[in-house]
């Protein structure tokens, strides 16, 4: 997430004819943007079947939700890296400046699409995993409640965005599953999962 929300600004920016000259001079960051992004698919994918390996004993449905829906985000976040992958190329070739830019804009909305409605697969995985967490109280119920609230509102922030409805308010609809996904990487790392009760 540091490339996405470090490196991405620095690199692709709202004016295409911008974006291309920042990717021809910078090209070595415009790399490690992309390096970022597959870091991201890398650890998405793995995440999501450590955590149907961790919760299959609980309910093994939901687990498997879980890292499907999981697995589609580091998928969706595939075609962003994609596009990146072919903005570095267009924009180093000997194709005209027009081109070039059209090319770019082209891509970049390509790039934020991919993440807009790779939101609902964000909010998706979360709802079976915070619904393991309340059905089997291997961990705090508040914390699957949290994540189940959370990955609802990241699907009905991407609906209401591509509804063309706008306001600050929509972006505090993800706040929940930032709160519930910090909470459970934090609570594995300090006390781990509780064994499964008979």
């Amino acid at each position: 997430m540091l490339g996405f929300l470090f490196l991405h600004p620095r690199v692709y920016v709202a004016d295409p004819q911008q974006t291309v000259l920042n990717l021809v001079e910078g090209e070595t960051l415009a790399r490690l943007r992309l390096l970022a992004e597959f870091a991201i698919i890398f650890t998405q994918a793995l995440t999501a079947i450590w955590f149907y390996r961790l919760f299959r004993d609980s309910n093994e449905w939901a687990a498997l939700a879980t890292a499907i829906w999981g697995t589609v985000n580091a998928v969706v976040i595939m075609f962003s890296a994609i596009a990146m992958g072919v903005a570095i190329e267009t924009a180093l070739s000997s194709l005209d400046m027009e081109v070039k830019v059209a090319h770019i804009d082209l891509l970049t909305g390509l790039m934020s699409n991919a993440w807009g409605i790779g939101s609902l697969f964000f909010g998706l995985w979360l709802i079976p995993m915070g619904y393991i967490i309340t059905s089997s109280k291997r961990m705090p119920i508040w914390l699957g409640r949290i994540l189940i609230i959370g990955g609802v509102g990241y699907v009905l922030s991407a609906c209401i965005n591509y509804a063309g409805i706008s306001g600050s308010w929509v972006g505090t609809l993800t706040i929940p599953a930032t709160i519930g996904e910090f909470w459970i990487i934090g609570y594995l790392l300090i006390f781990g999962i509780r064994p499964v009760q008979d």
